[in-house]
């Protein structure tokens, strides 16, 4: 690299690469590589989330992986703290800190600030949450538009997740989501980084991810959700709607076929990776686009 940066940050869709090129260039500049996926937090997804292996991880100090019980309703805002002393932690080392991961809302809020939301106490949140038990997310959807109609307006009757915590949000302070997401904190890395999104053309990621599911499934992926379902987690919380999870769940009970589920996994992550090339692109203006031959200079 031609100059100095504070810090590499590595976006990008899922299994487009991103962890071998920041275990890469961790080796040959003197990195530290923190995590900034929102699944490959949870210590109950290793396989599903392709978390790197302990080989990978092997003479290169990882952070942030594995780190949060899946029990646990982890946050953008909980990641940037805990980015904030990871960060610190490698600059305190002497040793350059690479973020990477395919969470857009992590890097914008590396990047450009975090809405200053307030936390939500869990008694309120396990109200809300035992409150839309059972109920399909077009409802959930025609309440929060009563009470909170600019944010209804945002979302689809179809994300049960950001309704819930647009609904959790106005019981714990009677304002809107959409007021607090104006209350901007300062960035962590307003400048001094560089940045790259990985963009693979489309028909090679699509066969990278079908290839890997097959390869999670080898690996023992069916096992691992087998695990985390037997904790009897709340179904709406992020680890259990990781992609593969619901499918793979919906298998173990009977309901559809193992064939069924990894082919659900699969189109779950494909349409995944279309929704990071869209928020890049819209978001993460200041990120450069790497198509996979430039990747490859990099690793040289």
């Amino acid at each position: 690299m031609k100059h100095s940066p504070q810090a590499l940050l590595i976006a990008g869709p899922t299994a487009s690469g991103k962890t071998a090129l920041a275990i890469s260039l961790a080796k040959a500049h003197g990195g530290m590589v923190i995590n900034a996926d929102s699944m490959q937090v949870y210590q109950d997804l290793f396989i599903l989330s392709a978390r790197p292996s302990p080989e990978e991880q092997s003479g290169v100090p990882h952070l942030l992986f594995g780190h949060v019980d899946g029990a646990v309703n982890y946050s953008v805002g909980k990641w940037l703290e805990d980015a904030q002393a990871a960060l610190e932690s490698v600059r305190m080392a002497g040793k350059l800190p690479i973020f990477v991961g395919g969470t857009g809302m992590y890097f914008k809020a590396l990047t450009q600030g975090l809405s200053d939301i307030p936390d939500v106490p869990d008694e309120i949140r396990q109200r809300i949450r035992m409150e839309a038990e059972g109920q399909p997310p077009a409802t959930l959807h025609q309440k929060l538009a009563v009470l909170d109609p600019v944010m209804a307006a945002r979302l689809r009757p179809s994300d049960p997740q950001r309704i819930l915590r647009a609904l959790e949000v106005f019981a714990a302070t009677g304002r809107s989501l959409a007021y607090w997401q104006g209350q901007r904190r300062a960035p962590l890395l307003p400048d001094g980084y560089r940045a790259w999104f990985i963009a693979p053309e489309r028909p090679e990621l699509m066969r990278r991810i079908d290839a890997r599911f097959e390869g999670m499934m080898e690996a023992g992926a069916l096992q691992e959700v087998e695990t985390l379902a037997a904790r009897g987690l709340d179904p709406a919380l992020p680890v259990m709607r990781a992609h593969g999870v619901p499918g793979l769940i919906d298998h173990l009970q009977g309901k559809i076929t193992r064939a069924a589920a990894v082919l659900r996994g699969q189109m779950d992550t494909r349409h995944y990776a279309k929704r990071q090339f869209t928020f890049a692109r819209h978001q993460l203006s200041e990120f450069q686009w790497l198509p996979t031959a430039a990747v490859h200079d990099l690793e040289g």
